[in-house]
């Protein structure tokens, strides 16, 4: 443990599987005091040095609940996501609704609950969960989903330059294709209903990384650490792309 993060309380989102676990673990490696949150509480099994919550961020009333319970914070990382495949033409309203209320309104609600405590304690790091589909590139078949991590940086600056002289920092990072029990689902139905074997889909994700490999929640980790660390005290608002050089 190094203790980058020592004497810091942080709330995860999405803390069970993917980025938001690996990144619960390395904070709580880092000496933060970690609550990690999931809607499927039984998918935080195995996190070591964190607390275990249960969490729906799709529920206004359950987060300011969560948020008056846990008191103020230091760090918030808004990991919770989806990603819907398809056009604009295979986007229902539901789709559409559903995408915009888990990737984007979900960060309003934490971020709305958690930041007055922050501004209590005159410093706070925001982590937003962006990705490199969106603003930073267009991805094929990434039609609202890139339409919400676009809307991610946007609240993400917005929160930034609104509160960056009272101690409050915001990022978003922007990762690539990263190996997850999402990615694999995706996979599955991609291979399903191509005729492809999920080896030929998963290669067909490989092949689109410059690196020539999938990226790993560990390293979105990391960069998360950095972020929410007093060795980023002068970095706000702006998107880090933690890609594989896919967007080059």
């Amino acid at each position: 443990m190094a203790g980058r993060l020592k004497g810091k309380t942080a709330v995860v989102t999405a803390a069970g599987q993917g980025i938001g676990r690996a990144i619960a673990q390395a904070f709580a490696r880092e000496g933060a005091r970690v609550l990690a949150t999931d809607l499927d509480v039984g998918k935080l099994d195995g996190l070591e040095r964190v607390l275990k919550r249960k969490l729906d961020v799709r529920s206004t009333k359950a987060v300011n609940a969560f948020a008056a319970k846990v008191g103020p914070i230091d760090i918030l990382v808004n990991a919770a996501g989806f990603v819907h495949h398809g056009t604009v033409l295979d986007c229902s309203q539901a789709d559409w609704d559903f995408s915009f209320d888990l990737n984007v309104t979900s960060m309003h609600r934490m971020i709305q609950a958690f930041l007055p405590g922050m501004l209590a304690k005159g410093h706070g790091s925001i982590v937003n969960i962006a990705s490199g589909a969106g603003s930073v590139r267009g991805i094929p078949n990434r039609y609202v989903y890139g339409a919400t991590k676009a809307a991610v940086i946007g609240l993400t600056k917005a929160v930034a330059a609104d509160f960056i002289k009272k101690g409050i920092r915001a990022n978003a990072i922007c990762p690539g294709t990263i190996q997850s029990p999402s990615l694999d689902e995706r996979i599955a139905t991609l291979a399903a209903s191509t005729g492809v074997t999920v080896a030929q889909a998963r290669q067909a994700f490989i092949d689109r990384q410059p690196m020539g490999r999938l990226g790993t929640a560990e390293e979105i980790a990391l960069l998360a650490v950095y972020l929410a660390s007093d060795e980023a005290s002068y970095t706000t608002g702006q998107i880090h792309l933690a890609d594989g050089g896919f967007a080059l």
